[in-house]
């Protein structure tokens, strides 16, 4: 943690709501702004005007023209060891998991291969702005413990889990009912609230849990307060039909979960691109979210995901990259293919709602948006300093913007990672586009 007090003035920008419910309310933007962060921490922010007249004098002030501030991107659904075969070329879902996913994920067990590829991650997610991540290790515990260590050595804010699948899957890379119960249960006694960690219980999905899995799956999610379960939903057709025929007795595939008390406010389902109106009133009801993820979806070709169907029955919608089915670590690039996606489906998606998905609606789909996701009181300092002129491009078109919606729809669809300048953890800056860090 930083132990300094430290003021940034720049344009700053942060939602304090959902558009779809509060309109304009839903953000505060300061045109000429200050941020004040003190050991870490927010401690305020607003004009500069007003801030300046308040401000104590023993405050340092960086000053960034043509910049905006705001807070750092949170990614509700990534997998790490999935990041050396990203962009892995020719095949749908389920054959791409067999020829790519699975080969690649056995190497996990080694630790000092996990802590390479770790290091490698997160130098991407912090080189694109992105401060909190919810994260798929593999089945190997090495993996986790090689990723939480790398996060907790740069003070990140962070949540991870060892995948469980104990079928349906290669041998060597599965676990089993027990093994898959006692590998967990140790993680999460070493992982689990220290520092800024915390721990997701992690099926792969239905089809590669058990019945008996995923009973001890659910006494694990009741034995320790606090725990995350993520994993994956409704993402391709032919996973939906498989599910199904796997268990017979649900209805819709929602109800694999369901039936093992698996929906909560800490739930996370990735994708949801195929659900019915019945699984979005039950997502709604029971707090849990769905991890919207557009790169990926659009590159294995899983299907164009009805945003407003989940907006209009209230379930809490956040924004993942899925590296490496996704196809870039950046939340421009994620906000870009968002909005062509529902521009397929003759909808729209205003570049307000985006960023709120991709902050303080990624925030509130992890249960942590009364710590992370805005610049409210006392909230942990995670925030990206962004360079509106970053590229000849964008600094020649940005002029031309008549309103903060439509600076906001051209980083949306012209950004990426040059844009991002610094990004910081906690009040410390821990990527800096221009040259050292103050890790």
């Amino acid at each position: 943690m930083s132990n300094e007090s430290h003021a940034y003035r720049a344009r700053i920008l942060h939602f304090v709501d959902n558009p779809l419910n509060a309109g304009d309310q839903a953000w505060q933007y300061f045109e000429d702004g200050i941020l004040w962060v003190e050991n870490g921490y927010i401690r305020s922010v607003g004009h500069a005007v007003d801030q300046l007249m308040t401000l104590p004098t023993y405050v340092s002030i960086d000053n960034y023209s043509d910049h905006l501030i705001i807070p750092g991107f949170i990614d509700t659904h990534i997998h790490y060891p999935q990041i050396e075969m990203i962009g892995a070329y020719g095949e749908q879902l389920l054959t791409w998991l067999n020829n790519y996913t699975f080969p690649t994920e056995s190497q996990f067990g080694d630790s000092a291969y996990a802590a390479r590829i770790s290091s490698v991650f997160t130098d991407e997610l912090l080189r694109n702005g992105t401060t909190t991540a919810l994260v798929f290790g593999t089945v190997h515990p090495a993996s986790v413990n090689a990723f939480f260590s790398e996060a907790q050595q740069r003070g990140l804010r962070m949540i991870a889990g060892k995948v469980m699948m104990d079928r349906n899957a290669p041998e060597e890379i599965c676990d089993t009912p027990e093994t898959g119960y006692h590998h967990s249960k140790r993680l999460i006694e070493r992982w689990h609230g220290v520092d800024r960690l915390q721990y997701a219980i992690t099926p792969r999905f239905a089809p590669t849990s058990s019945y008996e899995q995923l009973e001890k799956i659910a006494y694990l999610f009741k034995q320790y307060q606090g725990l995350y379960m993520h994993t994956h939903l409704s993402e391709n057709t032919n996973e939906v039909a498989w599910a199904l025929q796997l268990f017979p007795e649900a209805t819709r595939y929602l109800d694999i979960y369901d039936n093992y008390g698996l929906l909560t406010p800490r739930s996370v389902f990735a994708h949801g691109v195929h659900l019915c109106d019945e699984e979005c009133r039950r997502l709604a009801e029971t707090g849990s979210s769905i991890a919207h993820c557009p790169t990926s979806n659009l590159f294995l070709g899983s299907g164009l995901i009805n945003l407003n169907q989940l907006f209009q029955h209230g379930v809490s919608v956040g924004l993942g990259t899925d590296i490496g089915g996704g196809t870039s670590f950046s939340m421009f690039k994620t906000m870009d293919e968002a909005y062509k996606i529902q521009q397929l489906r003759g909808a729209t998606l205003d570049p307000f709602q985006a960023l709120y998905m991709a902050t303080l609606g990624g925030a509130k789909a992890l249960d942590l948006d009364t710590r992370i996701g805005s610049f409210r009181l006392n909230n942990e300092a995670d925030f990206v300093i962004l360079d509106l002129q970053a590229t000849p491009l964008l600094k020649f078109r940005t002029p031309y913007c008549k309103s903060l919606r439509d600076l906001l729809f051209v980083l949306n669809t012209l950004g990426d990672d040059r844009v991002v300048k610094r990004t910081y953890s906690l009040g410390r800056c821990v990527h800096n586009r221009d040259g050292a860090t103050h890790l």
